[in-house]
């Protein structure tokens, strides 16, 4: 057995949001502002009580106001954040408090169902807090008994957005600064499923009861083409299936339900929610071959088929022999995975699952009730 490498054994890095960068670049140019010096390195505390060093990358003294600058890490979590530069500018006010601007990079709110208002800044409500904290404290420290205008960008904030769900949230004009722990941890994808539960939020507190959660765009493609569904209206879950579950159900007792949840992806993708796995990444879950034929000889397959099934090389493999038979696998392994998602998904709900094959066409389908929309 070959030794494991030492890149191997490294244990994956933490990293850092952009609500801590955006205030740890607070703090640095306030600092400037109160004590006059420009610091390489600013420790925040973040919200669990854990400080942190952050590097200030450079400065802009202006006239009135002071712009830091810091390099967002994310470790090694898949962030499309990672590496962006987030800038806050802090100018002093005469007035007591904080005021929140968007600079460029960080987007508009203008849809409501957001934890913001309509025309609020996209900085969410802990990296608003941080900001806030952080500065209230420096006054403090400095006998300053004005107040604080905060303008938060990121650059290429704008073209980074169009990787992210804020144009069909409607957020626009750039990101949204985010995060509710300040640290981003590998492979969590907090930003990714943040998106989708404020998706959901955001279809419901617009009018739509019937929302089609997909995991990629080919599902999404042929949903919004049978379901004529407006794109506020389709949730891009991806392979995070158990976030959605897990976010409907906690809707169940809210106002302005939803009557209607959808399910759609590839074949494989809903094979493995039949299994019950609540991540559809390869990462994290592997498509049962042996049990699609288990499934299969229950639907009356024959012995070879089992087999041929068995050894498949890939779902859609095993599928086209089932198709051979005449056998409806899809459909039952739809209505499994449609037997696991009802623990989740209040009662008074309409629940479908389809799954499409690569084509884009769909191949099974279970459906309960009858809809009522």
């Amino acid at each position: 057995m070959w030794p494991e490498s030492s890149e191997q054994a490294k244990p994956l890095r933490s990293g850092l949001t952009t609500g801590a960068c955006a205030t740890a670049c607070s703090v640095a140019a306030a600092m400037v502002l109160l004590v006059e010096t420009q610091p390489e390195q600013v420790f925040i505390t973040l919200p669990k009580g854990q400080e942190v060093p952050l590097t200030i990358t450079s400065y802009e003294v202006h006239n009135n106001s002071v712009t830091a600058f810091t390099v967002k890490d994310a470790g090694d979590d898949p962030d499309v954040t990672h590496g962006a530069t987030v800038w806050v500018t802090i100018a002093l006010t005469p007035q007591t408090g904080i005021q929140f601007a968007a600079g460029q990079g960080v987007g508009i709110v203008t849809r409501t169902g957001l934890l913001l208002d309509v025309g609020e800044p996209a900085i969410n409500p802990v990296p608003r807090k941080m900001i806030s904290d952080h500065l209230t404290a420096l006054a403090k420290e400095q006998a300053y008994l004005g107040g604080f205008k905060v303008t938060v960008g990121v650059e290429k904030g704008e073209q980074i957005a169009l990787k992210t769900m804020n144009p069909r949230l409607g957020i626009v004009g750039g990101i949204s600064i985010l995060g509710t722990t300040g640290i981003v941890r590998p492979f969590s994808c907090g930003a990714y499923i943040a998106s989708i539960q404020q998706g959901v939020d955001v279809a419901r507190a617009n009018g739509h009861r019937h929302i089609a959660a997909t995991t990629g765009n080919a599902s999404e493609t042929a949903i919004r083409e049978r379901d004529a569904l407006e794109d506020m209206a389709l949730i891009e879950m991806g392979d995070f299936i158990g976030a959605l579950l897990k976010h409907v159900r906690r809707l169940e007792n809210q106002t302005m339900q939803l009557n209607k949840l959808t399910i759609c992806g590839g074949f494989g993708k809903i094979s493995k929610l039949a299994q019950q796995h609540m991540d559809l990444n390869s990462r994290a879950s592997s498509i049962d071959l042996m049990s699609l034929a288990e499934l299969a000889s229950t639907l009356g397959g024959s012995e070879s088929l089992k087999k041929a099934m068995s050894q498949a090389n890939t779902s859609v493999e095993a599928l086209t022999f089932a198709q051979a038979e005449a056998l409806p696998l899809a459909d039952a392994v739809c209505q499994q995975a449609l037997d696991f998602c009802r623990r989740f998904i209040p009662s008074h709900m309409d629940l479908e699952v389809l799954a499409i094959d690569r084509k884009g066409q769909f191949v099974g389908q279970a459906i309960e009730p009858k809809g009522r929309l």
